[in-house]
């Protein structure tokens, strides 16, 4: 069974054309000019036993947590930022990816878009869980 990143980073790799995607710890050359751009983080927010039973054939739960930051150029106001956030969260909303339910969805997650340099931040907070039996990540 892939990791929940692989799963994730392959499809999202594969439905979205609209701006570039930079994942965790990629190299990423910005541009002389600001151009918008989305930056992805995929966290785990750890697993537990969910039933108990036959050694080997247990199911577990894995939390995780997706941060998309939308970057859009300074000064050029948030809109654009949630629009493209919209149409990120739509990728996934209603959207099961193999074993992998996504729960909840913010744009903004409580707290203003945030400046980095040229760049401003606008970021799309997506959690869910993934379900899994033991013999499956070990056969």
């Amino acid at each position: 069974m892939p990791s929940a990143f692989d799963e994730f980073h392959t499809y999202l790799t594969a439905s979205w054309a609209e701006t570039d995607l930079v994942f965790e710890n990629e190299e990423y050359e910005l541009p002389g000019i600001p151009t918008e751009f989305v930056y992805a983080e995929f966290v785990s927010d750890g697993s537990s036993q969910d039933t108990f039973g036959d050694p080997g054939n247990n199911e577990w739960l894995e939390g995780f947590g997706i941060y998309l930051h939308v970057m859009t150029p300074n000064g050029a106001g948030s809109q654009r930022a949630r629009q493209i956030g919209g149409r990120l969260e739509l990728l996934f909303r209603e959207q099961p990816l193999g074993a992998m339910w996504f729960r909840s969805f913010s744009i903004g997650a409580g707290e203003p878009g945030r400046t980095f340099g040229n760049y401003f931040a606008m970021t799309v907070a997506i959690s869910g869980d993934r379900r899994n039996r033991t013999s499956q990540l070990n056969p």
